[in-house]
Protein backbone atom coordinates (compact mmCIF):
# COMPACT_ATOMS: atom_id res chain seq x y z
CA UNK A 1 0.00 0.00 0.00
CA UNK A 2 1.30 3.33 -1.18
CA UNK A 3 1.81 5.98 1.90
CA UNK A 4 -0.19 8.89 1.22
CA UNK A 5 1.80 12.50 1.21
CA UNK A 6 0.91 14.87 3.75
CA UNK A 7 -0.15 18.86 1.77
CA UNK A 8 2.24 20.54 1.26
CA UNK A 9 3.20 23.69 3.90
CA UNK A 10 0.81 26.77 2.81
CA UNK A 11 3.62 29.44 2.70
CA UNK A 12 2.46 32.75 1.73
CA UNK A 13 4.77 34.73 4.56
CA UNK A 14 1.05 35.09 5.94
CA UNK A 15 1.62 32.61 9.74
CA UNK A 16 -1.53 30.07 10.67
CA UNK A 17 -2.65 32.16 13.46
CA UNK A 18 -2.77 35.08 11.34
CA UNK A 19 -4.60 33.32 8.12
CA UNK A 20 -7.10 31.62 10.57
CA UNK A 21 -8.49 35.42 11.79
CA UNK A 22 -8.33 36.62 8.51
CA UNK A 23 -10.27 33.56 6.45
CA UNK A 24 -12.79 34.50 10.12
CA UNK A 25 -13.56 37.67 8.78
CA UNK A 26 -13.47 37.03 5.46
CA UNK A 27 -16.28 34.04 6.16
CA UNK A 28 -18.66 36.65 8.14
CA UNK A 29 -18.15 38.82 5.13
CA UNK A 30 -19.03 36.26 3.03
CA UNK A 31 -22.25 35.08 4.33
CA UNK A 32 -23.39 38.83 4.79
CA UNK A 33 -22.88 39.19 1.27
CA UNK A 34 -24.85 36.32 0.30
CA UNK A 35 -27.61 36.84 3.08
CA UNK A 36 -27.82 40.26 1.36
CA UNK A 37 -27.84 39.01 -1.97
CA UNK A 38 -30.66 37.06 -1.25
CA UNK A 39 -32.95 39.88 0.62
CA UNK A 40 -32.46 42.19 -2.80
CA UNK A 41 -33.39 39.10 -5.07
CA UNK A 42 -36.31 38.42 -2.85
CA UNK A 43 -37.23 42.30 -2.99
CA UNK A 44 -36.15 42.19 -6.72
CA UNK A 45 -39.16 39.78 -7.21
CA UNK A 46 -41.67 41.00 -4.65
CA UNK A 47 -41.16 45.29 -4.83
CA UNK A 48 -44.75 46.32 -5.61
CA UNK A 49 -46.00 50.36 -6.37
CA UNK A 50 -45.51 53.27 -8.03
CA UNK A 51 -41.85 52.84 -7.91
CA UNK A 52 -41.85 49.11 -9.40
CA UNK A 53 -40.05 49.24 -12.96
CA UNK A 54 -36.63 51.54 -11.74
CA UNK A 55 -36.95 49.53 -8.18
CA UNK A 56 -37.26 46.22 -9.68
CA UNK A 57 -34.50 47.77 -12.37
CA UNK A 58 -32.04 48.50 -9.66
CA UNK A 59 -32.82 45.55 -6.99
CA UNK A 60 -31.20 43.42 -10.18
CA UNK A 61 -27.86 45.51 -10.90
CA UNK A 62 -28.08 45.03 -7.06
CA UNK A 63 -28.57 41.64 -6.05
CA UNK A 64 -26.08 40.47 -9.64
CA UNK A 65 -23.09 43.08 -8.53
CA UNK A 66 -23.81 41.24 -4.84
CA UNK A 67 -23.47 37.54 -6.74
CA UNK A 68 -20.39 38.37 -8.76
CA UNK A 69 -18.42 39.54 -5.10
CA UNK A 70 -19.59 35.96 -3.41
CA UNK A 71 -16.69 33.81 -5.60
CA UNK A 72 -13.94 36.34 -5.07
CA UNK A 73 -14.63 36.42 -1.38
CA UNK A 74 -14.74 32.54 -1.07
CA UNK A 75 -11.63 32.26 -3.24
CA UNK A 76 -9.79 33.95 -1.24
CA UNK A 77 -10.79 32.19 2.05
CA UNK A 78 -9.64 29.19 -0.01
CA UNK A 79 -6.20 30.76 -0.90
CA UNK A 80 -5.71 31.58 2.28
CA UNK A 81 -5.82 27.61 2.84
CA UNK A 82 -8.98 27.79 5.08
CA UNK A 83 -12.41 26.33 3.70
CA UNK A 84 -15.33 28.84 2.49
CA UNK A 85 -18.48 28.44 4.56
CA UNK A 86 -21.26 27.63 1.95
CA UNK A 87 -24.76 26.18 3.66
CA UNK A 88 -27.29 27.99 4.46
CA UNK A 89 -26.71 26.83 8.28
CA UNK A 90 -23.00 28.61 8.07
CA UNK A 91 -24.50 31.88 7.11
CA UNK A 92 -27.09 32.28 9.71
CA UNK A 93 -24.32 31.37 11.69
CA UNK A 94 -21.91 34.10 10.87
CA UNK A 95 -24.15 36.81 9.36
CA UNK A 96 -24.69 39.73 11.31
CA UNK A 97 -27.69 40.25 8.67
CA UNK A 98 -31.53 39.74 9.24
CA UNK A 99 -33.02 37.11 7.07
CA UNK A 100 -35.50 38.61 4.83
CA UNK A 101 -38.57 39.37 6.42
CA UNK A 102 -41.70 36.63 5.69
CA UNK A 103 -43.70 39.36 4.35
CA UNK A 104 -42.52 41.39 1.69
CA UNK A 105 -42.56 45.07 2.96
CA UNK A 106 -43.24 48.01 1.12
CA UNK A 107 -41.06 49.21 -1.46
CA UNK A 108 -39.48 52.04 0.81
CA UNK A 109 -38.82 49.55 3.66
CA UNK A 110 -37.40 47.47 1.23
CA UNK A 111 -34.72 50.50 0.27
CA UNK A 112 -34.72 50.98 3.58
CA UNK A 113 -33.48 47.76 5.16
CA UNK A 114 -31.34 47.40 1.64
CA UNK A 115 -29.33 50.45 2.48
CA UNK A 116 -28.65 49.11 6.20
CA UNK A 117 -27.61 45.66 5.05
CA UNK A 118 -25.23 47.55 2.78
CA UNK A 119 -24.18 49.58 5.49
CA UNK A 120 -23.52 46.92 7.75
CA UNK A 121 -21.08 44.81 5.33
CA UNK A 122 -18.76 47.77 5.21
CA UNK A 123 -18.70 48.32 8.59
CA UNK A 124 -18.00 44.28 8.52
CA UNK A 125 -15.33 45.10 5.66
CA UNK A 126 -13.77 47.45 7.58
CA UNK A 127 -13.33 46.00 11.38
CA UNK A 128 -10.99 43.36 9.11
CA UNK A 129 -8.48 45.77 7.79
CA UNK A 130 -6.21 45.69 11.50
CA UNK A 131 -5.74 41.80 10.82
CA UNK A 132 -4.73 42.61 7.16
CA UNK A 133 -2.70 45.24 7.94
CA UNK A 134 -0.83 43.52 10.33
CA UNK A 135 -0.35 40.63 8.84
CA UNK A 136 0.58 42.47 5.42
CA UNK A 137 -2.16 40.83 3.63
CA UNK A 138 -2.65 43.37 0.53
CA UNK A 139 -4.59 40.74 -1.97
CA UNK A 140 -7.66 40.86 0.70
CA UNK A 141 -7.11 44.34 1.96
CA UNK A 142 -7.53 45.14 -2.29
CA UNK A 143 -10.70 42.35 -2.26
CA UNK A 144 -11.99 44.76 0.74
CA UNK A 145 -11.17 48.03 -0.42
CA UNK A 146 -12.78 46.92 -3.78
CA UNK A 147 -16.21 45.88 -1.88
CA UNK A 148 -15.99 48.83 0.72
CA UNK A 149 -16.31 50.70 -2.23
CA UNK A 150 -19.52 49.50 -3.71
CA UNK A 151 -21.07 48.80 -0.68
CA UNK A 152 -20.74 52.45 0.58
CA UNK A 153 -21.84 54.16 -2.75
CA UNK A 154 -25.02 51.74 -3.33
CA UNK A 155 -26.10 52.59 0.71
CA UNK A 156 -25.38 56.30 -0.66
CA UNK A 157 -28.06 55.76 -3.08
CA UNK A 158 -30.55 53.91 -1.33
CA UNK A 159 -30.41 56.45 1.46
CA UNK A 160 -30.79 58.94 -1.63
CA UNK A 161 -34.06 57.37 -2.54
CA UNK A 162 -35.39 57.60 0.86
CA UNK A 163 -34.74 61.41 1.16
CA UNK A 164 -38.00 64.13 0.96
Amino acid sequence: MAKKSAAPTLGIGISEKDRAAIAAGLSKLLAETYTLYLTTHNFHWNVTGPMFNSLHAMFMAQYTELWNAVDPIAERIRSLGHAAPGSYAQFAKLSGLPDAPAEPPKAMKMVELLMLGHEAIARTARSIFPLLDKAGDEPSADLLTQRLTVHEQTAWMLRSLLEE
